[in-house]
């Protein structure tokens, strides 16, 4: 059954019960009435009986003034019985009312109110009655069904609004101009619901859109150092070939296979990543971690001079995870600036700021770099498949912390910050600051 006809049957069984409840209080107030405006003539009867009989009336001119239309008389002798007795009352219906008023000389006037015309109209008003229920119920039928499909009309606005929406017609909303009401605050829901949905889809298509990018992309990059492969294996296959030319071509093969599986542990790097990395966490000093990358970057690179200051402030995190975001910045820095370029790290307040002093990243990019697969064009010759950093963001915010490209204050050079969350602030200030490494 349809909302509209529950609706509509819903609505006839409730006036339907009204209705007979109203007939059948009706119809007991008229009984109830009538039983009592007929005692009351009665009664109003035997009072001028007893008054006439005061002014010494004769017996039958009393019986005759007494007698009304509804009211029957009868005169009994003295010693007469009573003809009839009073009748009980009927639960249905009006009764007789009797009352047997003494003369004074001793006979007795039995005074009878007859109940039957109040039953015949008793009978026409319970079939008024009926008949209009019925003519009401009918006509609240048509009504009830008309406002129903009225006021049920947004409904099937709705519908048609989503059918719409199936068959891809976008952007539409039901747009209520009140909300406080209940088919209003479901049509502003089904509108929050609408943009939500578009907003699902939208990313949806965008990320499979850049799921296909990354993928032909990978490829492309994949494709370069498996053909050098081929290429020199190809070559080293050359029985002619003079051995010194074969050792250089057994070291090219060790190169491409190198890139190659730095690659594929990229990727891999960032599909454990999407799919939720797996973190040891433990209390972690930022300060000792960036002195132990800073060595490490030292043996890397001797001649470029690195700095460390700041205070000791306590991480919870993966050391190892953590250790390999600084350490891509710190390479980042090495390979995209000149040879002895300095580089500053600082550490302070669950954030670790790398400095340095090349050349810089765009305004426009700061934000771009941290995609996959990209390279700005003044980084391509500097190797590497522009995977790093969005692998050291993704670890960084697997932390519930940020990995970002910030403006440099002396206008030059690039800034890339790791803010994490402090773990234990007190541990921030018992350690030493203004700690400095230099080379």
């Amino acid at each position: 059954m349809s909302l509209r006809a529950r609706v509509t049957v819903s609505s006839m069984v409730v006036l339907a019960a009204v209705l007979v409840a109203v007939t059948v209080l009706t119809e007991v107030v008229f009984v109830a009435q009538s039983n009592a405006d007929l005692r009351a003539a009665v009664s109003a009867r035997a009072a001028l009986a007893a008054e006439l009989a005061g002014q010494g009336v004769g017996d039958a001119e009393i019986a005759r003034q007494v007698s009304a239309p509804g009211i029957r008389v009868i005169l009994l002798e003295p010693g007469d019985r009573a003809p009839l007795r009073p009748p009980e009352p009927r639960r249905r219906g009006p009764a007789d009312q009797i009352i047997d008023q003494p003369l004074p000389d001793g006979s007795r006037l039995l005074l009878i109110g007859e109940a039957g015309p109040v039953s015949s109209a008793q009978e026409r008003l319970r079939r008024i009655l009926v008949l209009l229920a019925l003519a009401a119920l009918a006509v609240a039928g048509f009504v009830t069904l008309w406002t129903t499909k009225l006021a049920l009309r947004p409904l099937d606005t709705m519908t048609a609004l989503a059918r719409s929406i199936a068959r891809g017609d976008r952007g539409r909303r039901l747009a209520p101009v009140r909300t406080d009401t209940e088919l209003g605050r479901t049509a502003a829901a089904f509108d929050d619901m609408l943009d939500a949905l578009e907003r699902s889809e939208a990313a949806a298509v965008a990320s499979e859109a850049r799921t296909r990018q990354f993928v032909a992309d990978a490829a492309h990059e994949l494709r370069t150092p498996l053909a050098g492969m081929h290429a020199v294996v190809e070559a080293v296959m050359d029985p002619a070939l003079p051995a010194d030319q074969r050792e250089q071509l057994h070291l090219l093969l060790l190169r491409e296979s190198r890139r190659a599986g730095r690659l594929v542990e990229d990727l891999l790097a960032l599909a454990r990543i999407d799919a939720g990395i797996e973190l040891q966490r433990e209390s972690v000093d930022l300060l000792e971690l960036a002195r132990a990358e800073i060595d490490r970057a030292r043996l890397l690179d001797p001649d470029r001079p690195i700095t460390l200051d700041g205070s000791s402030s306590v991480v919870d995190g993966d050391p190892a995870r953590l250790a390999q975001v600084l350490a891509n910045l710190l390479d980042n820095a090495r390979k995209h600036t000149p040879p002895r370029t300095p580089v500053a790290v600082h550490v302070g307040d669950g954030r670790l700021r790398v400095t340095d002093r090349g050349p810089g990243i765009p305004a426009a990019d700061r934000e771009r770099i941290f995609d996959r697969l990209v390279r700005l064009d003044t980084a391509r010759t500097a190797g590497g498949a522009g995977l790093g950093l969005a692998i050291a963001r993704g670890i960084a915010r697997a932390h519930g912390g940020d990995l970002r490209c910030l403006e440099p204050a002396s206008g030059t050079g690039a800034v890339f910050e790791l803010s994490l969350p402090v773990r234990d602030a007190a541990a921030q200030s018992s350690s030493s600051a203004g700690v400095t490494l230099r080379t």
